[in-house]
């Protein structure tokens, strides 16, 4: 600010054209007008002032007439609010950071409804009333929905939650991004297809310069592989409708695929000019960048599209496409039967509902962030992306207990009302079947949609089918066996559920009650004929079986660590033999049952070294000739634990050990025990104490970590080792001959080896805690060790380059290789060289930067944009969703969200 400051002290009469553009070139950077339209931004140079204030100044009171507008150039202030007449009862509620704008209150002389004190040392663009209300009511159309104050919720009007102005979902500015991609496509289609863009008629009216909606959608299809339906390329052209870089001719909110006439905005003009040979040419070098551009952004276009849509005129694709969204929305993750009830769905606006109000809506976050505000008490939480808001209200029919402030800009929300919402409640609760015992739920199940899916043998599968929501581990596995389909293959994906259950039955019903669960489903029925009981004993002893044969099918050699399971297994199969004497249609599951058994029953036959050598596999130099093996929990492993001295000593344990037994097999080296601790020591010299039942806890240390013994008096004295620091120069000279096509093929095929160790059932034990389970995750350790290694490996090598051009040469080499990872659906180094470049260390070296080849840059860019987390990592999502397995996943973000994903890899 400080080169425009004398500028704005001047009065306007004595500003220069020269001050006026100094003024007009800065403000253009500063985010609270970013949006302006150029016309109005320049107007604000001609009438706006400077001011600073120093902290704990008060800008105004509630209750005063205010005189000025305000927006914010550097500093923050905090927006007080108070339900009494004594200003020292208010609270915060929000604080104005850097591009926020307030005070428009002065529109229609009503009072200030907040209290504005500096936070710090602050400076601020002001606006006079007379001058602010000419700028309204001359440039009004670009100044609405631009200039509202984040602490709008506390204006008084209308009980009913606010939804905004039709219009106004059109009336903001177009960024330059977008502008830019509009000129571009029409620029583009000038040049390729000019006959689409013609004068038409319709009706006997002539419609200028106009497109058709389905040429439109054919074409985009036409120009880029990364447009791969017509529904995408909807949501593509609707994100340039939204901003009004395309209209519709009879100003339709939403982007058609059908014969309807859409204009692009410059096209408006009369006059507009064709484009020349020099930027036909532009054009055609940015179109790919525009089209992917578009298809990243496209989707979340055409979901507000669809949502802004009456229930009543969604599609049957329209309700596809959201219920894959909303299903990944965490609100609303739970819920199966909601999708065709929403509806007024999506806004952005400043004030969503006060404290005390009626409450007439539900409210999911789908973009951004919102203060809950209590009188009193103030800012009490906040909610982001995923959360949602509002059912208090409606489920107790009670006034808001709270209200909300939004914490930025463009927000944007799904809204239920609340007739909607008590239908919710009624459908779940009425495809909700309850069973019970003694008065108490035993199981708990709801009815959902089966689809319209035809089985192998051609016959159609029930319009529906019921889940298990909730019940007694005993009572889920008896429903589970009973409604088993004996027809179907272990493999066929309608058992999807059933192996969901024998995936995560060890979360509530460990292998200890499972076992004698499955046997007391196995017995003679006592009741009936004899053919009514040899009748049932086949079908229930055939489903047990079956379920059995899946259960070790998953776990394999994992249950040679489970001494219940084996036991159940020798019994069950004693078991089972013996009935094939009385029912001869067991003797076909027979030979499998056997197999397994004996599968499962075998000693492994591994080489004995690996027990003395396991400390290789937690190293990327081990021995390459030896295909990898799955670390298990009895495995054994030499390791160094270091002691206050730097001295180290050599001890040999099982991978599962806990940190209790680390600690006396350190002690029966040292020769006494008394008082020691177990501390990880990472590179940096974070300490963290490990706890008494903490497991396998070698697997778990980052790269460069140590563990160290000591007494806990000397915790505050220990330090890294030397060693810990990492290298000290780097290999680009050998790291430049390698191809990288090569690097990225070894890379991938050993990241392979490690994530085919991995179990599903480790992901399990991490995300409800090892100790819980007394197992061992080191497989999964070291596979997510190995993303932190490439990542540290791409930061250590460029900044340890001294030479500006061989660190240009690294970045060219790292973004070569990931695109290379990319291609051989390796994600998981992919993103890990992605990350490493976008570290802090890399990311400041600007000249580095400025020298790379604009086409890396733009590849590069590409490649960060997957990184986007936003809609719960959409651009992630989609990357898997078009890639055939196998793949190796980006298991950072994985082991955050389902894991069922798992299966898909």
């Amino acid at each position: 600010t400080a080169e425009f400051c004398p500028l704005f002290s001047c009065r306007p009469l004595e500003r220069s054209s020269e001050d006026v553009d100094i003024i007009f070139t800065r403000l253009k950077e500063v985010k609270a007008f970013e949006k302006f339209h150029p016309n109005l931004l320049q107007q604000i140079c001609l009438c706006g002032y400077y001011e600073n204030l120093e902290k704990g100044i008060t800008l105004f009171r509630q209750g005063d007439i205010g005189t000025n507008w305000y927006a914010v150039l550097t500093g923050s202030l905090d927006v007080k609010v108070s339900d009494t007449s004594n200003h020292q009862d208010a609270v915060t509620i929000c604080t104005l950071g850097i591009g926020t704008a307030f005070g428009e209150s002065i529109l229609d002389n009503t009072p200030r409804h907040a209290t504005i004190v500096t936070r710090e040392y602050s400076e601020l663009l002001r606006i006079e009333q007379k001058d602010f209300k000419a700028l309204w009511e001359k440039y009004r159309q670009h100044m609405s929905g631009l200039l509202t104050p984040p602490y709008g919720v506390m204006e008084t009007g209308s009980n009913n939650d606010r939804m905004p102005d039709k219009d106004s979902m059109s009336s903001s500015v177009p960024s330059e991004k977008i502008l830019r991609a509009g000129k571009i496509l029409r620029n583009t289609i000038l040049s390729r297809a000019p006959h689409m863009i013609r004068d038409r008629k319709y009706h006997l009216k002539t419609y200028r310069q106009c497109c058709v909606g389905t040429e439109l959608v054919d074409w985009m299809m036409q120009q880029s592989p990364c447009v791969h339906s017509r529904t995408q390329a909807v949501g593509m052209w609707q994100v340039l409708l939204e901003e009004g870089v395309l209209n519709h001719v009879d100003q339709e909110h939403h982007f058609q695929d059908k014969y309807l006439f859409y204009r692009f905005l410059d096209d408006e003009r009369e006059d507009a000019p064709l484009p020349t040979e020099e930027e036909k040419k532009e054009c055609d070098e940015e179109l790919q960048d525009t089209m992917l551009l578009l298809s990243q952004i496209g989707p979340d276009a055409h979901m507000r599209m669809i949502l802004r849509k009456p229930p009543g005129q969604r599609t049957v694709d329209d309700l596809e496409f959201i219920y894959e969204e909303l299903l990944h929305i965490k609100a609303l993750s739970h819920l199966s039967t909601t999708v065709s009830i929403f509806k007024n769905t999506i806004h952005h606006q400043k004030g969503v509902f006060n404290q005390g109000e009626e409450g007439t809506s539900w409210y999911i976050i789908l973009k951004g962030s919102v203060n809950v505000v209590i009188y009193g008490k103030g800012v009490v939480c906040t909610l982001h992306e995923g959360d949602d808001f509002g059912k208090l209200a409606l489920v107790n029919d009670a006034p808001r207990a709270a209200s909300i402030v939004l914490r930025e800009d463009n927000c944007h929300f799904l809204r239920v009302d609340k007739e909607d919402f008590n239908r919710i409640l009624r459908d779940v609760e009425a495809n909700t079947v309850r069973l019970k015992e003694h008065d108490q739920d035993v199981l708990v199940l709801e009815k959902i949609p089966a689809g319209n899916r035809v089985s192998n043998q051609g016959n159609s599968q029930p319009q529906h089918k019921y889940i298990v929501m909730s019940g007694t581990p005993e009572k889920i596995l008896e429903h589970f066996l009973e409604t088993m389909r004996l027809e179907a293959t272990l493999n066929e994906a309608t058992d999807s559920v059933l192996n969901d259950f024998i995936m995560m039955h060890c979360v509530f019903m460990p292998n200890s009650q499972l076992c004698p669960a499955l046997m007391a489903q196995y017995p003679f029925p006592s009741q009936g004929t004899e053919q009514e009981k040899m009748d049932y004993a086949l079908n229930n002893k055939r489903r047990v079986i079956r379920l059995v044969l899946q259960w070790t099918a998953l776990y394999g050699d994992l249950l040679q660590e489970d001494e219940a399971a084996m036991a159940f297994l020798e019994e069950f199969y004693v078991s089972v033999s013996d009935d094939t004497r009385m029912i001869a249609a067991l003797k076909e599951q027979l030979p499998e049952l056997e197999k397994v058994v004996k599968q499962v029953s075998e000693e492994p036959k591994a080489p004995q070294k690996k027990h003395k050598v396991l400390l290789q596999l937690f190293n990327t130099s081990d021995d390459r000739a030896q295909k990898r093996q799955p670390i298990r929990g009895s495995d054994e492993v030499l390791f160094k634990v270091y002691c206050i001295d730097q001295t180290y000593t050599t001890i040999r344990v099982p991978v599962s050990s806990s940190v209790k037994e680390v600690i006396s097999a350190v002690a029966d080296k040292l020769g006494s025990g008394e008082g020691l601790i177990i501390v990880k020591m990472s590179s940096g010299g974070e300490k963290v104490v490990l706890k008494p039942h903490d497991i396998s806890v070698f697997t778990t240390l980052s790269v460069n970590g140590r563990l160290f013994a000591c007494p806990r008096d000397q915790f505050d004295s220990l330090a890294p080792l030397p060693e810990q620091e990492g290298p000290s120069t780097g290999t680009v000279g050998t790291f430049e001959l390698m191809s990288s096509k090569d690097l990225a093929h070894q890379m991938t095929i050993y990241d392979w080896e490690l994530f085919n160790c991995v179990h599903e059932l480790e992901l399990i034990y991490h995300t409800f805690g090892r100790h819980n389970f007394k197992k061992t995750t080191a497989n999964l350790d070291l596979f997510l060790r190995r993303f932190n290694e490439i990542q540290f490996w791409v930061v250590t090598e460029i900044c340890l380059c001294s030479q500006l051009s061989k660190r240009v040469q690294l970045l060219k080499k790292y973004i070569k290789i990931a695109a290379h990872c990319k291609e051989y659906k390796n994600l998981n180094s992919f993103f890990a060289i992605i990350m490493g470049l976008s570290n802090v260390a890399v990311s400041r070296l600007s000249l580095t930067w400025e020298k790379l080849p604009s086409k890396f840059k733009k590849i590069y860019a590409e490649f960060e944009s997957l990184m986007d987390p936003s809609r719960n990592h959409r651009a992630y999502r989609l990357i898997v969703a078009k890639l055939d397995p196998p793949i190796i996943p980006f298991m950072p973000l994985l082991i955050k969200g389902k894991l069922g994903c798992y299966q898909n890899y």
